[in-house]
Formats: C-alpha cells, structure tokens, sequence
C-alpha cells in the first residue's frame, strides 16, 4: 500500500493579500470632480395657460349674445372703477402709452396679437393703451367682427379695469381706450 503524502505547506495567505505582495505599492488616484447636473426646466405658468384656454372658450361660447354695431360704443367700467374716471377715459384725457392696431386681420390673429398686446402692456406697467379695432362698416352681414372680439376679450380680462370707445379725434367707435391694473395691484 501505498501513502500519500500531505502537500508542501504553504504560507496562509487571501487572496486579495496575494494580489497586493504581487504588485507592490500602489497611490490612490484623485476622484474626478462629477458633471454638471442638468438645469432646471424654466417655470411654466400652467394656471395662467389654463385660464386664457378657459376664457378662449368662454369667449367662443359669448358670440351667440347680442353684437355690437358699427356705431356703437364700447364701454365697461369694474365695480372699484369710479363711474368719473370711466367719463374722464371717454373724453380722452388719459394718454395711450401704446397701441395696437388690427385693421386687416382675420379675427383668429386679432385674438392672438391682443392677448400678447395686453399681456405686454399689463408686464410693462402700461396704464393706459388704445387698440384699434376699426368700425366694421364693410364686414361680413354688418356685423364689425373686430369690434365684438376686442369688447369680449376686454370684458374677460382681470388686468382691465375699464375702456371706453375713443373720442372723435382719437379714432371714435373704431379704436377703444383701455385702462389697466398695474402688476402690483393684482
């Protein structure tokens, strides 16, 4: 019979000590500083989209009530309005710092151009600017489009406070007077 004989003994050693006595000293290498994180989408104002969609609406839905002729005025005035002020706006002694002039334009860009006017006006502290909306004379069945859409819109906007059709020299029932809230009054 045959015996068999124990292996050579060898030192006791992991495997991860193995490693390190193999390759010696090493230096630790400097962590990379991390990337940049990715900016933040810009805010978006869902509220504020949420009503003028709302308001488009409401808008589109208005045009079925009685609509204004060529001849006639414009005017709306808030409760916290002073009926003297509105008397004051018809007469023309507030001065337009701006303008904004639709003649021409079909009534899907007229809706688009105010809302940016107004929006623009209402951001720049505008008190007081004029839209030219024309009398409507030679629309479609007599019916001034422009004219009924600015009243609309007007009356369904929280920044105006009140507009009256403009005095004779100022462009009279084709153009209105619009007074507006300032920024930090809303």
């Amino acid at each position: 019979m045959s015996r068999k004989l124990p292996p050579p003994e060898t030192p006791d050693l992991d495997d991860a000590a193995l490693f390190r006595s193999a390759i010696g000293e090493v230096r630790e290498i400097a962590p990379r500083p991390a990337p940049p994180a990715r900016p933040r989408p810009a805010p978006k104002a869902a509220m504020a989209e949420r009503d003028e969609r709302a308001a488009a609406v409401e808008f589109r839905l208005a045009l079925d009530e009685q609509l204004l002729g060529a001849g006639d005025a414009l005017v709306y005035r808030r409760d916290e309005v002073p009926p003297r002020t509105l008397k004051r706006l018809a007469r023309g002694e507030f001065a337009a710092v701006d303008e904004l002039d639709l003649h021409g334009i079909d009534s899907r860009s007229a809706e688009n151009w105010l809302r940016e006017f107004l929006r623009h006006a209402v951001q720049e502290g505008f008190g007081c600017v004029r839209i030219i909306h024309g009398k409507g004379r030679y629309s479609a069945e007599g019916v001034p489009v422009l004219k009924n859409l600015v009243d609309r819109m007007l009356r369904q906007r929280a920044d105006v406070l009140a507009f009256h059709s403009a005095p004779a020299a100022q462009g009279g029932t084709g153009a209105v007077l619009v007074l507006l809230a300032s920024r930090r009054r809303r």
